[in-house]
């Protein structure tokens, strides 16, 4: 389960797990800059998985990618349109030929976050909560 709570202004304390992150939104929406906007994190996310979807793949297969770095930039010009353009790109480290290459390429795509941010229909079901007293 995640938990989000109001820290301060318009910080959230997000609790996943035993983990926690933050997010907040900049100084000139009203908010403070100390922690990522939901917009980076929700980028972050297919980062994260494609780069966890290659390393998987690649230990698996005994491709010789000794590590990658994923660099995504983001176009939301046209968001409220209902069009929110993601670029990735993948830079991949050790001795792999083109072949290679290319089949990671491919495996990037099949990623989960991927398909659920391309392919799934997502739905959200928003409730109220009585606050304890």
């Amino acid at each position: 389960m995640i938990s989000i709570s109001n820290e301060k202004g318009l910080l959230q304390r997000i609790s996943i797990g035993p983990h926690t992150l933050h997010s907040d939104v900049a100084v000139e929406l009203g908010g403070t800059a100390l922690a990522p906007d939901p917009h980076d994190l929700f980028d972050a996310a297919l980062g994260a998985c494609k780069a966890l979807t290659l390393s998987l793949y690649a230990k698996q297969k005994g491709l010789p990618l000794d590590g990658l770095d994923v660099t995504l930039s983001r176009d939301s010009s046209q968001e409220r349109q209902g069009v929110y353009s993601l670029n990735v790109e993948l830079t991949l480290h050790g001795a792999l030929d083109e072949a290679q290459r290319q089949q990671l390429l491919r495996i990037a795509d099949k990623c989960p976050v991927h398909k659920l941010m391309t392919s799934s229909e997502v739905k959200v079901s928003t409730l109220l909560r009585e606050a304890a007293l």
